[in-house]
């Protein structure tokens, strides 16, 4: 599915794709620096990557990283580290993680996953998987959901599956299918929870989270939970909260909590969610909704308290700058320092922006990113 229009709609209008081009003649742009804030050596992390997803069909995903110990942005940085890479990132970056000393990229419509060395973004490998959506790690393997089949609205979409890579051979080892247009995944214990969307089916969505057994490598319960899920987050306590993106019309956007205890839905909360980021007892959350009956978006700004398992009456900006944001698309939170860095993808056309806030939610700086700015990974002692 078409990232940015999924976000957008969750449905896909596509014929097809022509992916083109090749580096070859191409001229290297030096990644642009940016100074942005005042400069933190010895902080916790590092600094962190930034992938921009970019368009689709335009093989402009790109690779940022902000430096803490600098207090630097430095953009577009994956093509000065791969000179040789046939159109560098490739089309659509969908996600991104650092896992021991590798950086992950999940490149969506290029089918692949791109793995680099986490200190010098350099390549190791490319790691081929259709249609591939996001990734999660536990003992050593990697995992990463497909959608298993091309990008096309189709009512018979193929069922998706979830493959395992070892970290060391960067070799697939297993697969496991699981539901309809699979998204997000968590690890808890040994369990692997899948958010199953049935995206491509519309409007027959899929409503299950998936749950596999790591040991055996196959699915042994499905939980029913609401249509069109997405984004799937653990907590420090086990517990799994999922998002659905409704219908677009009259099914609303919700968020769910899982108990991984007894694998059943234990609470709903009434709030719309695009996407969550959980640091510690508090989740943050934010809300990009399209209405067809209306035609209109609806973004809003929440917190959950996943201690007591309540929304807060808070929005986590709190000095008004929330009202500059056009469309919020990326989330994440500075586990040491506890700021709140958001991005907006503005037109999905034109260079988006990365803003970061305290911990009070008082906007400290922003910065020009690469199209579609969306998914952060922290580094820690690598670069």
């Amino acid at each position: 599915m078409m990232k940015q229009l999924r976000n957008i709609i969750s449905v896909i209008i596509l014929a097809g794709l022509a992916l083109t081009g090749c580096r070859k003649g191409d001229r290297i742009v030096p990644p642009e620096v940016t100074p942005v804030d005042t400069a933190k050596p010895g902080s916790a992390y590092n600094g962190f990557y930034l992938l921009n997803e970019g368009n689709m069909g335009s093989n402009k995903s790109t690779l940022d990283y902000y430096d803490y110990t600098a207090g630097i942005y430095k953009s577009n940085i994956y093509a000065t580290a791969n000179p040789a890479a046939v159109k560098e990132l490739g089309d659509v970056g969908n996600d991104l993680a650092i896992y021991g000393s590798k950086l992950y990229a999940v490149i969506n419509i290029s089918n692949k996953v791109e793995v680099m060395d986490a200190a010098s973004t350099k390549r190791i490998k490319q790691i081929n998987i259709l249609n591939c959506r996001y990734i999660t790690f536990a003992n050593g393997k990697v995992y990463v959901s497909s959608y298993a089949g091309p990008v096309l609205i189709e009512p018979n979409a193929p069922i998706g599956f979830v493959a395992e890579i070892d970290t060391a051979t960067l070799e697939i080892t297993r697969k496991v299918i699981v539901g309809y247009q699979p998204e997000e995944m968590a690890v808890v214990g040994n369990k692997l929870y899948v958010a199953n969307s049935g995206g491509y089916r519309v409007p027959n969505y899929d409503h299950t989270v998936s749950v596999i057994d790591l040991n055996t490598f196959k699915e042994i319960k499905k939980i029913d939970v609401a249509i069109n899920l997405d984004r799937l987050k653990a907590d420090t306590d086990g517990d799994i909260y999922v998002t659905s993106r409704g219908d677009y019309y009259n099914i609303p956007s919700r968020l769910f909590l899982i108990d991984t205890k007894t694998d059943v839905v234990k609470k709903q909360f009434d709030i719309p969610v695009s996407n969550l980021w959980i640091s510690g007892d508090t989740a943050y959350v934010y809300g990009s909704v399209f209405s067809y009956n209306t035609g209109k978006w609806t973004i809003t700004y929440n917190m959950v308290n996943v201690k007591t398992e309540t929304v807060l009456s808070t929005n986590f900006i709190t000095d008004g700058t929330d009202k500059t944001i056009r469309m919020p698309y990326g989330i994440a939170v500075n586990p040491a320092t506890r700021e709140i860095f958001l991005t907006d993808a503005k037109d999905y056309v034109s260079s988006g922006v990365l803003c970061c806030f305290s911990p009070a939610g008082k906007k400290k700086w922003s910065v020009t990113t690469g199209e579609i700015p969306a998914h952060i990974a922290f580094v820690s002692g690598t670069k």
